[in-house]
């Protein structure tokens, strides 16, 4: 069967020229799926033999609510979807004053192994399909009966582990048929699969890259983040200086701030040496509290004072505003939860 949400409208119109029909149907059917039409039936404006001819070959991937919890603080919105062969993923829907924005997942499940997450809680599944990750935005919208303006890659799964179906994803939300949403809008985090990095540089894709580094150091990096094992600290940091050259891109470096790991005064000392001079903002994150796993955030004061030392250093320096505190809208708690019961 063909997924017809993952395919481009030059695409559609290579499969509808094989199986003898118009090519200029492709931009109906394309404008069709990207309105989030499920059913080929709907489509009124195709032909009653074409429908029939798309119903017998082809489907239209749909993700239904299995859950859903609404933040009295914000508005936020986390859902947990089910996918056609049962699989569940996590999404969350954010309103910010400049627009809304819709956190995805890449894959169901996780293989990175980061020690302070709850994405790889159950173990690495599968991939998502372009579908499936354009799908996550289009059931939010369906939802909440309002549009979104941005998208960030960093629900659950790593998304350059799942590179080329992030690529069409990238493709097919950004197209002016479909969504129609800004590179611009878009961030992408990785653990840091250096490979990966430089594939993506030589795309120059106006995303925003987010690493999530974590560590100002190898032997930190190394113990919280297994990926570090296979690229090691300053290989990384190389990677990132590279992207920034040929993308003229500015890195966000993700931060989470771990009571005890990696917050003290000298760990903001070695991340401000490592990082000053570079292309990049670094953005602190209060470590989420999973219970799995035992570690506890930075005070606040702590916090300022880490901040305090990135200034010194001339780097841009933002901590985290955290949405949706009383849903733990943090990625991979809620499918664990349901996992588990």
């Amino acid at each position: 069967m063909t997924d017809l949400k993952s395919m481009l409208p030059k695409e559609i119109e290579e499969y509808l020229v094989n199986i003898g029909e118009k090519p200029f149907r492709a931009k109906q059917i394309f404008r069709w799926i990207s309105s989030g039409e499920r059913e080929i039936d709907n489509m009124t404006d195709l032909s009653v033999a074409l429908r029939e001819k798309l119903k017998a070959d082809c489907f239209i991937t749909e993700a239904k609510i299995v859950s859903k919890l609404v933040s009295k603080i914000d508005g936020t919105v986390k859902y947990l979807f089910e996918l056609a062969d049962g699989e569940k993923i996590e999404t969350v829907f954010m309103r910010y004053k400049y627009g809304n924005t819709v956190c995805v997942s890449t894959q169901a499940g996780c293989r990175m192994g980061c020690t302070f997450c709850a994405s790889p809680l159950n173990g690495f599944r599968r991939n998502l399909t372009p579908a499936e990750i354009l799908e996550q935005i289009m059931a939010a919208m369906r939802d909440t009966g309002e549009r979104v303006k941005g998208v960030v890659l960093m629900g659950i799964g790593e998304p350059l582990d799942n590179y080329d179906n992030v690529l069409r994803f990238l493709e097919l939300v950004h197209h002016p048929d479909g969504l129609n949403i800004s590179h611009r809008h878009i961030s992408l985090s990785t653990c840091g699969l250096v490979d990966k990095i430089d594939r993506l540089a030589d795309e120059h894709l106006q995303i925003t890259l987010s690493v999530s580094l974590h560590a100002p150091n190898d032997d930190i990096r190394r113990a919280t983040m297994p990926v570090a094992r296979k690229y090691p600290y300053e290989t990384l940091i190389d990677a990132c200086k590279r992207y920034t050259e040929k993308t003229s891109r500015r890195i966000s470096f993700e931060y989470a701030l771990i009571s005890g790991v990696n917050d003290s005064d000298e760990n903001a000392h070695q991340l401000g040496r490592t990082l000053s001079g570079m292309l990049c903002h670094v953005n602190l994150i209060p470590v989420n509290e999973v219970k799995e796993r035992g570690y506890k955030k930075s005070t606040r004061q702590q916090v300022a004072r880490f901040t305090e030392i990135l200034n010194s250093y001339k780097i841009n320096t933002t901590v985290r505003r955290k949405l949706g505190g009383d849903i733990n809208a943090s990625c991979g708690q809620l499918r664990a939860e349901h996992r588990e019961e």
